[in-house]
Formats: structure tokens, sequence, C-alpha cells
């Protein structure tokens, strides 16, 4: 078990904690989260014993053990490979070994007549009896086992640490900290570095793990498949929530609506308060009335509204008239250092479609969407743009690559295109840069902000074909949910690199999976795709041959054949669109039903009636309920619709 008792941190008139106590027991797996700049990072560091806080206000048991990984990590001594410096987290069972050989030696040189010898056969069994109650014998496998899983491969275990770039140190990191079994697991955004396959096998790792942890994450799929227990941090204080990330948000919207009903009925009674004493302040006869109103003021607790961050609000513009076919890649092949990173690759994207790239790092993802937006020219091969295509390219280090010495303004000004003024600052608050705020100098921007003026940049210039690259780097998860809604309603064709799995499954429709140098097509979004890569079935080559597209048939037979597929399509179809529309039906009436409830809500004037704004929460609550359990029978019923209807379409 590790304590928090009473915490309290301030910086000048700003409270991070006020008061804090919390319990991590032993299976705990929690999700720490917050709005930016609400001191997820320093609780973590204080709670990781890496910055100091007053004698017994963080305590934990004596026999308890902890791994931190920091966000940031300033990298290994040289001098050190890969294995070495992984063995280094079996360094007390290295020592014990240490002792066992030297004693073993003492033994070798020494007469069995001599009075020590007794002695040295004794600390020679309980040094042996240390590591054979351990895992020392199976080091090398854990070892293997792990880095593997972390994409690490074997050539890399004899290279210095001190090669590897600084995403690969954090794995090491991470590598060393799972290799310990520390009883309490601290990360700080430890999905940053890693691609999605050793993304899903890290979350595989940490399912089966023993011990408590604590997470910070911008990964929503990551936290909702790890934690149990979230923990907020806002104004100040840390509520817990007992469930994952999805559970939390929908307790917190709930909680909130109640919250803010509370907050305008005492601000209204406040108010109300005020105008009586600014009217009969100067009349004597009512001095003593003034007075007592100022004094219940003066008692109450006055309540405060949690943090609720303001977030980037847009919608792409719509996409320009194109062709059918958005882009061709053909035969293409590109090498680097005499590496070669892919050859004979072939793919077609058409207008609408919407495709994420995967593979492992390394794999070149980020080099084929550079190629395609003509940013690098590929060894050979051919990139053959659509009718009236025009890209507009996010890249990974997009951000960093901003001039520092422009400001905000000066910046989007770049931008070749007719904008005026006020449509550019218009567009500007949508990305939460507004009035002086324009005036501000890039360097002085968080990476967070950096990120939104780089997609704001982009926006501006028209285009019909959206290429990201990690467009989600630095952008929090309320952030997220806005840009994935913008790039679902988006009318164009987009290619997205990215390894955050929710992002991607709200709008994506293919997946294109990068490996061995070959490209292998998915129809669907990433959970269709992790689940047939976990099964090896259902999938599209593309490499090296280009899909043959199906002729139309021209015979009597398939035309009698089509038409009674249609006809068979017709007859599933009928009770599913019933279905579906009774679903609407009773969607629509419960969402007017809860609007009509969240305006009484609003409404001061209920709270002085306590019986009835109970029962209207429950009753706000029980359609919020009804309207959670109805959703997800509408979506299966409306994919398995869109199913025959394609299916149907596709018919020969």
């Amino acid at each position: 078990m590790l304590q928090v008792n009473s915490l309290n941190l301030q910086y000048g008139d700003k409270h991070l904690f006020k008061d804090i106590s919390v319990r991590l027991n032993g299976q705990d797996r929690v999700g720490l989260v917050g709005v930016n700049g609400t001191g997820k990072s320093t609780l973590l560091k204080m709670m990781a014993g890496y910055q100091e806080t007053d004698f017994g206000v963080i305590s934990k048991s004596k026999k308890s053990t902890l791994g931190y990984l920091p966000q940031e990590f300033e990298g290994f001594a040289p001098g050190r490979t890969l294995r070495q410096e992984a063995e280094t987290a079996f360094a007390h069972l290295l020592k014990i070994q240490a002792e066992l050989d030297e004693v073993n030696n003492q033994l070798s040189a020494a007469d069995p007549s001599s009075p020590g010898f007794s002695d040295l056969l004794q600390q020679q069994g309980e040094l042996q009896i240390q590591l054979d109650s351990s895992d020392f014998f199976h080091i090398e496998g854990k070892i293997e086992k792990v880095l593997s899983g972390l994409g690490f491969s074997d050539s890399d275990m004899n290279r210095d640490c001190d090669d590897f770039s600084g995403g690969w140190q954090m794995r090491i990191m991470l590598a060393k900290i799972l290799l310990t079994h520390p009883s309490f697991v601290f990360l700080d955004e430890p999905t940053n570095h890693l691609d999605i396959e050793s993304l899903t096998w890290l979350e595989d790792f940490l399912k089966s793990y023993q011990g408590a942890m604590i997470i910070i994450s911008h990964d929503r799929a990551f936290l909702d498949n790890l934690t149990n227990v979230t923990w907020e941090l806002s104004l100040g204080q840390l509520t817990v929530y007992k469930g994952n990330y999805s559970y939390y948000i929908t307790e917190k919207t709930e909680r909130m609506a109640i919250q803010r009903a509370a907050y305008n009925n005492q601000q209204a009674k406040i108010q109300q308060t005020m105008r009586f004493v600014t009217r009969f302040r100067a009349k004597s006869t009512k001095a003593k009335q003034v007075q007592s109103r100022l004094k219940q003021i003066s008692r109450l607790d006055i309540l405060e509204l949690e943090d609720s961050e303001n977030r980037i609000s847009f919608r792409f513009p719509p996409a320009i008239s194109g062709g059918r076919m958005s882009v061709t890649v053909e035969n293409l092949a590109m090498d680097y250092a005499e590496k070669q990173v892919f050859k004979e690759l072939n793919l077609e994207v058409n207008r609408g479609d919407k495709v994420a790239v995967v593979g492992a790092n390394g794999a070149g993802k980020s080099t084929l969407v550079k190629i395609i937006a003509g940013h690098i020219t590929p060894a050979s091969g051919t990139i053959q743009q659509g009718h009236n295509c025009r890209i507009s390219y996010f890249g990974q280090h997009q951000a960093q690559e901003l001039a520092p010495e422009l400001t905000v303004m000066q910046t989007m000004e770049q931008v070749d295109v007719e904008q005026t003024v006020t449509s550019t600052r218009s567009l500007l608050g949508t990305f939460l840069f507004s009035g002086d705020e324009v005036d501000k100098k890039v360097m002085v921007l968080s990476g967070g902000e950096k990120s939104r003026l780089a997609l704001a940049r982009m926006i501006m210039s028209p285009a019909n074909l959206l290429i990201m690259d990690e467009p989600t780097n630095h952008l929090d998860m309320m952030s997220q949910d806005i840009l994935q809604e913008a790039m679902k309603q988006y009318d164009g064709s987009i290619i997205v690199v990215s390894h955050n799995r929710f992002f991607l499954d709200g709008f994506v429709n293919k997946v294109l999976e990068i490996k061995n140098g070959q490209a292998t097509m998915y129809e669907g979004n990433i959970s269709y795709y992790l689940e047939k890569t976990r099964s090896g079935t259902d999938k599209q080559k593309i490499g090296s041959q280009k899909t043959s597209r199906p002729k139309a048939a021209k015979s009597k037979e398939a035309r009698k054949a089509k038409a009674a597929a249609r006809a068979a399509a017709a007859h599933s179809l009928k009770p599913l669109k019933k279905k579906l529309a009774d679903f609407e039906r009773d969607i629509e009436a419960l969402e007017k039903e809860k609007g009509s409830l969240e305006q009484i809500l609003a409404d001061p004037e209920l709270y002085q009636d306590q019986e009835a704004f109970t029962d209207k929460s429950k009753e706000y609550q029980n359609i919020t309920k009804r309207l959670e359990r109805i959703y997800p029978q509408w979506e299966e019923v409306q994919e398995a619709v869109d199913h025959i209807e394609t299916e149907s379409a596709a018919a020969p």
C-alpha cells in the first residue's frame, strides 16, 4: 500500500494541490487524468520519490518496490550495451552470483581441515538457496522476451545504449522497469514512443502484471483496457472514480451537470442577497437585516466549477472537387544507407477513403506519406495524383519545424492563400489563440500550442487529400476527440499515420500495414485490423501485384444472379430497417426529453425544493442510461444494414 496524506503545493497564488489524501492499494490500476497544468506529472514524481515533499506526506510499506517511467529521459551512460543495461534490472541477483563465485574460488583453494572451511560451505549454501529461490536462471529468457516485445531485434542486443534515439532509450527504461517487477509501477505517457505492435504487446503484458500501477496517458484505449480506477486532478483537488476512463467520462458528465446547477443556484442566491444589500444599505431601519445577510454570505462555502478546459472547435473546409482516384502508387521502392525500406509497393487511394498507415517503428510509414506528399523523392516507382488532386500535409515534426522567431499571426500569413485578418483571427480563435495571443512568438509556445498552430496552418490550405503523420502528438484527449470528429466529417480523402487506436477507430475505413518492405491493405478500422492480424486471416495483399478490378458481368445468367442477390438483400434489409427506424424514433424522443430535463436542472429555482431536484436528477440519470443502452443496439443494426448494402452493391 502507498498513502498520500494531506499533500499541499502552491506556486504563488495558484494552489496546485490542496490537502490531497489518497491511497494506492496493491492491485489498483489507476488512470491519472486532468487538464493540462493540473499537476499530473508532478504528483507522480512526488509519489515516486523524485520530487521532495514534507516528511510523512508520502508513505509506503517497507518491503514494497517502485518503478517510475518519466515523460522525459536524459539518457544512459555510454559504454554499456543493450543487453548489459537490461541485466542491471537484476543487479541484486548478479551481486549474489558474484559473491557465490568468490566463495567457490575460496573453497577450491582452501584446506578442508582448515577452521574457516565449514563457514565457507555454509555461506555457499545460503547464497545458492537465494539464487535457486529466485528467477536468476531465467534472466536471459526474460530479457529477450521483454526487449523483443518492445520492438528490439537480436542485432540490437550488442549495440551501445547511447547509439539509440531518445524514443528507443525510453523503451529501454521501460524494459528495465518491467524486468524488475516492482510492487508499484508509475508510467508517465508510456505509449508516446511505441508503435501499435509494441503498444498492444505492452498492454497484454501489463494486463497480467501482478502489482499496482498509475498511468498518465492521452491514449484512451490504453487507459480503458488497463485501468479499473480513475484519479482526476482539478482545482487542486483529487477525485476518485471507481472505473476506467470511459466510466469516468460518463460519471463526470452527470456530476458536472449537478455541480453546475448547484453553482448557478448559489450564485442566484448571492446576487439576490446583494441586490437587497445594495437597495437598503443606506436605510437605518434595515441596517440590522443588511448586516445579517452580509454575514450569511461570508459564512457560505463558495462553490467553484471544476476546470472546463477550452477545447479546439473546428471543421475542415469542404474538400475541393476532384476525380474518383485521389492517388495511385506503382512499384515504389526506397532505401536509406543501403537498407531497403520497401520495394515494388503498389497502392490506390480512392476519393473518400480514410486510410490508417501502421507498422513497426522504422518500417517506413513516415517515409511513405512524405513520398506521397512530394517531400521525398523515391528510389524508383511512380506517384500519380488523380484529377485536380490537392494535398495538404501535416508532418510528424511539423510543430517543431515552425519558425521560432515568427508570431502566431505571421506563421498563418505565410500560407499562400487569400485570407482576411478577420478570417485568420477567427480560425486561430477556434484553436484557442485569441486576443493578444496571436502576437506570441512561436518560441514561447508549449508543445500542444505548437501542434494546434501547425494544424490551423494546414487547414487554411484548400485540399481534397489530407496526409497527416502523428497529428495527435501533444494533444490532450478532449482536443483529440474534436480532431477525430472533424476527420470523420471530412468529405475528402485522408491518409494518416498514428499509433492512437481509439482516435483512428473513429473515422478510418481502411488500414495499410507496412511490414518487411511490403504493404497489406485491410478493409475496416483498427479494431478489425488487430483482430485479423492476430488470427492471420482476411487480408488483401497489394505489395508486388496490383489488385485486379472485377469486370461487369454481361451474360444473362450473371444478370439473373445479380437480381436474385439484390432481392435477397432487400428481403434481409426490410426487418432491419424497420428496427433501425424504431431505434431512431426512440433515440430522438429520449434526446428531446433529456434536453428538457437539462433546462429544468439548470434553473436555480429548482434547488429550493430538494425533493424535486432529487427526482429530476434521477430521471435525468435514467434517461442517460437508457440512451447508453440503446446507442450500441442502434449501431449494431446500422452496421448490419451497411454490410448487406455493401455486399449487394459489390455483387457481380
